[in-house]
């Protein structure tokens, strides 16, 4: 009987071998996930494999025929949870970026009051800044009124006016020079600390502009330098960077994210901007040489377009048409951006929050 016995030890021993080898080469086997595809920008091509139409971007007659919107928002599902939020900006409300760079103001009491009569309000930059992240709640034509470079207490006194007779602030483009007069310092903290001139950074020496190809210690004199002193002297980090000179590049615009700031203001008229649309350009313009391309950035948001001062009557009623055309855009499209939402976001995010 000892020789069988054997023999079945011996069949066993093999049977649990090969068992043991399919088990380690079933367990090398790579484990496998699938993870949701990625979300395209509102207008993009869909790659869902769902059957959906992708979201039209609003195109306005009134730009140029070289400037395009931009869309910026990578997440459509949440773009849509923002654009039809009742608690936040109502669809077509729009922003004309003002910028005043002259010590005698052209116009500016005719653009204050055309503004005014034509329904515009002016915001500041943090709430510039969250209706253009997350579609944060701001009139329906708002303005931001931006005054560069450095200036007395006396010069804001035209601004003060304003914010008297309807609380109008104004956002300064603060040049930080090294050798700033303590006594324009002590006016410009007053100023900022009674809350109607909100204080950005517009470098820190005169007449730098700022380019691909401006070195990396000029870039961050300017950019960082800015930080360090709105910090010491401000108590407050800027948000927004008023390119110096209106001289930008994709270089600056990265140092300039990595730094913290969460805007950029170019000095090229492309238009009004909206919630996830701001009109940029490709290539130069003939008609318009001094205009920067801005669009091989692919920051819409650190490339904001502004309308100089002799520019604003001629653009407010183009400014106005526009918002109202985007909100019958809107509404228009409702239907068919809910019927969006329903097939690729439901899903994952749920029903629509608000109807």
């Amino acid at each position: 009987m000892k020789p069988q016995v054997d023999s079945n030890k011996n069949i066993l021993y093999r049977l649990t071998t090969i068992l043991v080898i399919i088990f380690i080469l079933v367990s090398c086997e790579p484990f496998t996930t699938t993870t949701p595809e990625t979300l395209p920008y509102p207008g993009s091509e869909l790659t869902q494999t769902a059957k959906t139409s992708s979201l039209a971007v609003f195109q306005s007659k009134r730009l140029n025929p070289l400037d395009t919107p931009r869309t910026y928002i990578q997440d459509s599902c949440l773009y849509l949870i923002n654009r039809w939020n009742r608690l936040n900006a109502k669809p077509g409300t729009v922003v004309m970026i003002v910028m005043f760079n002259e010590d005698i103001l052209y116009n500016f009491d005719s653009i204050m009051n055309q503004l005014h009569a034509q329904g515009f309000k002016a915001i500041n930059t943090q709430q510039f800044l969250t209706f253009m992240e997350r579609n944060g709640k701001i009139p329906s034509r708002s303005v931001l009124i931006i005054q560069d470079n450095s200036h007395s207490a006396n010069d804001f006194k035209r601004y003060k006016d304003y914010w008297d007779l309807w609380k109008w602030p104004v956002v300064n483009g603060w040049v930080s020079e090294p050798d700033t007069p303590e006594s324009l310092w002590l006016e410009n903290i007053t100023l900022e600390n009674e809350g109607w001139v909100d204080h950005q950074a517009q470098g820190v020496i005169p007449g730098t502009f700022l380019s691909d190809d401006s070195s990396k210690t000029v870039i961050s004199r300017e950019l960082k330098g800015s930080i360090t002193v709105f910090a010491n002297r401000y108590a407050k980090n800027p948000i927004a960077v008023i390119w110096p000179g209106g001289g930008f590049g994709q270089r600056p615009a990265e140092a300039a994210r990595i730094l913290g700031y969460q805007l950029g203001f170019t000095s090229n008229a492309r238009g009004p901007v909206m919630y996830n649309w701001v009109p940029l350009a490709d290539e130069i313009d003939p008609a318009r040489p001094t205009y920067i391309p801005e669009g091989y950035i692919h920051d819409p948001l650190m490339t904001l377009p502004r309308y100089s001062q002799d520019q604003v009557l001629d653009a407010i009623d183009r400014v106005r048409l526009t918002g109202n055309e985007a909100a019958e855009f809107a509404k228009n499209n409702k239907a068919a951006e809910f019927e969006y939402y329903d097939t690729v976001c439901q899903p994952i995010y749920g029903r629509m929050p608000t109807p």
